[in-house]
């Protein structure tokens, strides 16, 4: 399978079986925690990096050769190896999956591009989605997610703020936590106010423990982890 990837078992999303929409590790930001590794093509550019036809193709032969392994997933996953709403067809795409399977389909973003009104059209028939918000701090923002220079972290927080009022769905924002770079309290609380402007369904703290992009990244103690838990209030969790 080139785009089709697992099933992958998560704390979060139980068995989920992911779909590419990218090819290897064309992305909006650099991110120095990425597991991946670093990004090979930053892009800001929606273009339809892979032909949808082909996702779906490669989804119903999935499905048709892995029917009793189908019976145990919990989501279909939007995500793998890059930033999929650069995928201008993912609109398309999530409609197609859902004439194959009842399955609920979540996306995995680093909200980049939600302050488009189109791509925040795009995902209207998702059930989930799972955006990104590391820090709202600007330096803090640039040293963590080395975003391509046209996203600014101003539009990124208008697009999650609009997307929470559009969507119907759940929207789970998640907090990656590098040691040094944006676990300082105060960069925190100022997180928490624009948290709260978003209104997610849930808040999920992470920290990396796997390789890195970059190997001087470092995880946040737990200590500092419950802290910052307890200052973004009872809707965070840790995962």
């Amino acid at each position: 399978m080139k785009y089709i990837y697992g099933p992958v078992k998560s704390r979060r999303l139980g068995l989920s079986l992911g779909i590419t929409l990218t090819p290897y590790k064309i992305c909006s930001f650099n991110c120095v925690y990425c597991q991946l590794g670093r990004t090979t093509l930053q892009a800001h550019e929606r273009k339809e990096y892979i032909p949808i036809q082909e996702i779906i193709n490669e989804l119903k032969l999935w499905f048709f050769n892995n029917a009793q392994q189908a019976k145990n997933l919990n989501y279909i996953t939007l995500s793998g190896a890059g930033e999929p709403t650069l995928n201008i067809k993912i609109g398309e795409v999530i409609i197609e999956i859902k004439k194959i399977t009842a399955l609920p389909i979540a996306v995995i973003t680093n909200a980049s591009l939600l302050n488009m009104p189109s791509v925040r059209k795009e995902l209207c028939n998702a059930d989930l989605i799972v955006p990104s918000l590391d820090s709202v701090d600007l330096t803090s923002f640039i040293k963590i997610d080395r975003p391509k220079e046209e996203i600014k972290i101003e539009g990124i927080i208008d697009g999650l703020v609009n997307l929470r009022k559009e969507f119907k769905g759940k929207v789970w924002l998640e907090v990656m936590l590098v040691k040094g770079i944006n676990d300082g309290l105060e960069q925190v609380r100022k997180l928490k106010e624009i948290i709260d402007k978003i209104n997610p369904d849930k808040v999920q703290l992470n920290s990396p423990v796997r390789s890195t992009a970059e190997p001087q990244v470092q995880a946040v103690d737990k200590k500092r982890i419950e802290k910052i838990k307890e200052i973004l209030g009872e809707r965070c969790e840790i995962i």
